[in-house]
């Protein structure tokens, strides 16, 4: 299989990249820290004896994430599994309190973003005659908390979009899925609360969150069903968090 991952540079992304290459398969990497793709490219590529290709970009930019699927060789267009894995949280604040620039990303990346990746991706799967396109959503996509009020949305569109896509490429031949994690330790609370590692560690604390390995041990099982067997949606959550705000800390 070839598998084309968004935000691939670390957490999700990353422990994705690595179990599939792990496994055998080539893979396309994409993100905006050139420094991190070439380093993950030189590593599995060392380890496992696959061919990497990594595209960086800046998923925001309809017009780089064109280009970049463009750039591809004959046989890299040729993708069985794309993971539509790029996206993030900015802010926990109020809907009256919140920063139109931290609403903009999120949305950018959350929500465009995977509409552009999908828009060109499967318009190769069509032409190639299968395809699975696995998309990352949240708990967050199932319900509202306080103060997530922009992330909640961009995360109810994702679920939305899994829904719209499943529908539309049905007669394709090209199984469609949303993963949703509860809490996962990555980067994922440094970059919301703009790099203060501090707060970001006391979203964790007093329980086990789900680590990148178990999100990407999932998304592989997903990937590996028979050809009569696609997953719709998922929901997977550490065994302390049962709701969005319902944690068990010790």
């Amino acid at each position: 299989m070839l598998v084309f991952i968004t935000g691939a540079t670390s957490g999700i992304g990353k422990s994705t990249a690595e179990i599939f290459a792990k496994n055998g398969h080539d893979l396309i990497v994409t993100g905006r820290r050139e420094d991190r793709l070439q380093e993950l490219k030189q590593k599995l590529e060392k380890n496992h004896n696959i061919s990497v290709t990594i595209l960086c970009f800046d998923i925001r930019d309809v017009k780089a994430v064109e280009r970049a699927v463009e750039s591809l060789s004959a046989n890299n267009k040729k993708i069985d599994i794309l993971v539509n894995n790029a996206g993030l949280a900015a802010g926990l604040s109020s809907i009256q309190e919140g920063s139109l620039s931290h609403w903009e990303r999120m949305i950018d990346t959350n929500i465009k973003g995977l509409l552009y990746a999908t828009k060109f991706i499967s318009n190769l799967m069509i032409k190639n005659g299968k395809g699975h396109i696995i998309n990352i959503g949240s708990i967050a996509g199932k319900e509202v908390y306080a103060n997530g009020n922009v992330y909640c949305a961009t995360k109810h569109a994702v679920d939305a979009l899994n829904k719209g896509m499943r529908i539309d490429l049905l007669p394709y031949n090209i199984k469609v899925t949303a993963i949703n994690p509860g809490m996962v330790e990555t980067e994922f609370s440094i970059v919301r609360f703009d790099g203060d590692e501090d707060r970001a560690k006391k979203v964790y604390m007093g329980l086990q969150p789900l680590s990148p390995d178990d999100i990407a041990e999932t998304i592989f099982w997903v990937a590996n069903r028979p050809a009569h067997v696609n997953i719709n949606d998922l929901v997977i959550m550490p065994s302390a968090q049962a709701t969005a705000t319902n944690v068990n800390r010790k």
